[in-house]
């Protein structure tokens, strides 16, 4: 202690490190856990302590409880041997707390901190580990490189989603740039982000999201390298992209896949994006529907498990009425197009439907603003298209003359101007 004050007093940094670190070693060769723990203690709260002095000590005592390769899973420790067990994660916790508020070591703090999420998640605390992962904002460390920082984030969401806490992780996932990920060497990262947000997805019922989702996944180029990888990416971007509210951003999406080529090596997803493409009626069920069905995504929970046979999850039998659902939203579209007017019974038997379905649909469809349409029950006639006021008959009947008339009398000048050259 006397050498120790000594050194510091003197501002003898490099001594003061060496003698630091023999204390340290001295404390590990005795095998007296609580000794180390008491000397490091000691000599970190000493008055006008090094910084450097401080980092050395932390330094030293990483290797002691924490793998050097990757620097934050904690050592292994043989089976019974309780009492290692609890000194690693003493020290573990100790090492936390000092290096709590130091800029110099916010590398080692979160490092550490990754650790004693790993410890808490092996004891089954998992709430207790996301908790403890949540108190690093990793994202604002500037000595810290940009992959690992993605992997502390990935690590963030899968920790929030075991929990269950899908509001934080939703929060937690935006704090990574999808162009972060789209870097070289981001490969892995970007898989693993992308599975976890299908988790979050799922959760939310939000087909359109996942089929991005998985999309994301299927244009990576480690992905493509390996057909059976990229096929069940496309089929599953495929389904979920028929499962999905019609709108732009859903049919535009679906364009661009259809002119994938990769497409015509899956028959049953070429055939069902076409069906949807088409201005024509599908009759349900689809000729592919039980397989599509019977894919592991489309029976998955929300935490990513696979009941042991299909349909057993709440999720399947929403997506399976889902699918039944924008079918129906698709043959109601293609009515509009093509009828002015048509009697209710003879649409419910175009589409295969019972009177009060139809109803329930198109209602639905008028409600959020997808399909203008006028039911008259007496009559049992229904109108999807707007009836026009003679104003505006007239106004559009005015508005053609007077474009027919520009166009006569451009066309009159023309030929003037023409006969005028020609005849000189």
């Amino acid at each position: 202690a006397a050498l120790e004050k000594r050194c510091r007093v003197g501002n003898d940094t490099p001594s003061l490190v060496r003698v630091c670190e023999a204390c340290l070693d001295l404390c590990k060769e005795a095998g007296d856990d609580e000794a180390l723990l008491a000397t490091l203690k000691n000599l970190i709260t000493r008055r006008s302590q090094k910084a450097k002095a401080i980092g050395a000590l932390v330094t030293k005592c990483l290797p002691w409880v924490v793998d050097e390769g990757d620097g934050f899973t904690p050592i292994v420790i043989a089976e019974g041997n309780e009492a290692a067990a609890k000194a690693r994660d003493a020290l573990v916790e100790e090492l936390r707390e000092i290096t709590d508020g130091k800029m110099y070591l916010e590398a080692e703090r979160a490092r550490l901190t990754r650790t004693m999420a790993i410890l808490k998640e092996a004891a089954g605390d998992v709430a207790g580990a996301a908790d403890v992962l949540q108190e690093v904002h990793v994202e604002t460390y500037g000595s810290i490189s940009k992959r690992e920082k993605v992997e502390f984030i990935l690590e963030q969401m899968r920790l929030t989603l075991a929990k269950k806490d899908y509001v934080r992780a939703a929060i937690v996932s935006n704090k990574i740039q999808r162009k972060t990920l789209e870097e070289e060497g981001m490969t892995a990262e970007k898989i693993k982000f992308y599975t976890l947000l299908t988790q979050y997805h799922r959760h939310d019922k939000n087909a359109l999201e996942l089929a991005k989702d998985y999309h994301a996944i299927y244009s990576t180029n480690s992905v493509q390298e390996k057909e059976n990888e990229w096929k069940e990416a496309l089929i599953n971007t495929v389904v979920f992209l028929c499962l999905s509210e019609y709108g732009n951003e859903m049919k535009d999406m679906m364009e661009r896949i259809n002119v994938d080529t990769n497409l015509d090596k899956i028959p049953e997803c070429r055939e069902t994006i076409q069906s949807f493409l088409k201005k024509e009626i599908i009759h349900y069920p689809l000729p592919h529907l039980t397989a599509l069905e019977s894919l592991p995504a489309f029976n998955m929970e929300d935490d990513n498990t696979i009941p042991p046979s299909p349909f057993e999850s709440s999720l399947a039998s929403h997506w399976h009425t889902a699918f039944h659902t924008r079918i129906i939203q698709h043959n109601l579209r293609i009515s509009s197009v093509y009828y002015r007017r048509i009697h209710l019974s003879r649409l419910a038997q175009l589409l295969s439907l019972s009177r009060d379905d139809l109803e329930k649909h198109i209602s639905q469809m008028v409600s959020a603003g997808s399909l203008y349409a006028k039911i008259d029950r007496p009559k049992d006639i229904v109108r999807f298209k707007k009836e026009r006021k003679e104003e505006e008959i007239l106004s559009d009947w005015a508005a053609d003359i007077k474009s027919l008339l520009n166009l006569v009398e451009k066309t009159t000048y023309l030929i003037h101007k023409e006969n005028m050259v020609q005849g000189h």
